[in-house]
């Protein structure tokens, strides 16, 4: 069966990585192909990722606003490559490649991991979106929480799927000791280092983790946080850094390619999100053995089970955030109990085999046409 991801990818994150370990992990009677609008050019890392695990993968010459250019490219690639199944990633990759689905007439699939509204572009995106995936085939829901916001947006129950992110595990099964220095060097000196990764946009909760730092650190005065990762929010960042004076305990190295390596050394991680649909560095963290101090919104308390693998705060509450830190830096028995759970966890309910055998069922449900959704659906042309 062949099946074509087509996707914006903007840099090679945790999305791109979901995308290459279910290919790597279905069996060999199934390809995969990557399709990926061109985004300035930014879209070529993860292509080239791609080619370098053994898959086919091409770069799209047209993009918005040219859109009937795009369709009609996208259309004439999976008619030439004789696919069985699209699966979209994103507003931009559902709202054409719906279109060239249709006029092929191959099942569409789209992957659907959360909405931001971190500002008034990407609301109105999203709101489309949210109108256009009523008329995919399927929509698979990276979390239960997804789940039941993708059907409250209009999409029918019968063909919504919750297919959870998966954990990398072999990418932390061998982590290297040196690697702590590193992650010391990053913090600007010895202590247990808090460690948190991702884009540096509002609906990550950033800024409530710099009001519980000023709070954490006076219970810990040892105790130094380390965010990798860039986006818009690093000039808010910095400048309320530099009024509570803890710039020095509290680094912002930027975007990081050895994210892998640091993260099995650090001694809690926290991910306090506002909004999330199923994080990967939650996933990433278990697999690491690590604790995590989180947030309970979205799909994050499917990974992180409280009191068992982790702590769940409430959203944008930095007193409770800044507790929950101190109990696992203060304990270190905790935090190593808690750590050997989330992988654990992870291990039994998060792996990609597991996630390949879902989609494998789903491909079949599709391609066999069962609850296929109206032909007649309004769509770009």
């Amino acid at each position: 069966m062949r099946i074509v991801h087509l996707t914006a990818s903007g840099f090679f994150g945790g999305p791109e990585r979901q995308m290459l370990g279910l290919a790597a992990a279905l069996p060999d009677d199934y390809s995969s192909t990557f399709l990926s609008f061109s985004e300035g050019g930014r879209c070529r890392p993860f292509l080239a990722a791609a080619r370098v695990a053994g898959f086919d993968a091409a770069e799209l010459t047209h993009d918005t606003p040219n859109l009937r250019a795009a369709i009609a490219e996208l259309t004439a690639f999976l008619r030439g490559n004789f696919a069985d199944v699209l699966v979209t990633h994103g507003y931009k990759s559902n709202l054409l490649g719906r279109a060239a689905a249709r006029q092929t007439r191959i099942p569409i699939v789209s992957v659907s991991r959360g909405w931001t509204g971190e500002n008034l572009k990407v609301w109105c995106y999203e709101a489309v979106d949210r109108v256009h995936l009523r008329f995919m085939d399927r929509v698979v829901c990276v979390s239960a929480g997804q789940a039941e916001r993708v059907r409250r947006s209009g999409v029918p129950p019968e063909r919504v799927r919750v297919i959870r992110n998966a954990a990398r595990l072999p990418a932390f099964s061998a982590p290297d000791p040196a690697m702590r220095g590193r992650l010391l060097m990053l913090a600007g000196g010895d202590g247990p280092v808090v460690f948190a990764a991702g884009r540096l946009s509002p609906e990550k909760g950033l800024h409530v983790l710099v009001e519980s730092a000023a709070q954490l650190f006076r219970q810990v005065p040892t105790a130094r946080i380390v965010v990798l990762g860039e986006g818009g929010e690093r000039g808010r960042l910095e400048r309320r850094l530099s009024e509570f004076g803890i710039a020095d305990r509290f680094r912002l190295p930027g975007f990081r390619g050895d994210v892998d390596d640091l993260l099995p050394w650090a001694d809690v991680v926290a991910l306090p999100s506002l909004t999330e649909g199923l994080p990967n560095v939650a996933l990433e963290a278990a697999a690491a053995g690590r604790p995590v101090v989180a947030s309970a919104v979205g799909g994050i308390p499917e990974v992180v089970l409280n009191g068992q693998t982790g702590f769940l705060v409430p959203p944008n509450d930095p007193t409770a955030l800044a507790g929950r830190l101190a109990d696992l830096l203060t304990r270190p028995g905790w935090a190593r109990a808690f750590g050997a759970a989330a992988r654990r966890h992870v291990e039994d309910h998060f792996s990609f085999e597991g996630q390949a055998r879902a989609y494998q069922l789903l491909f079949s449900e599709v391609t066999r046409g069962e609850e296929r959704s109206p032909a007649v659906a309004p769509c770009v042309s």
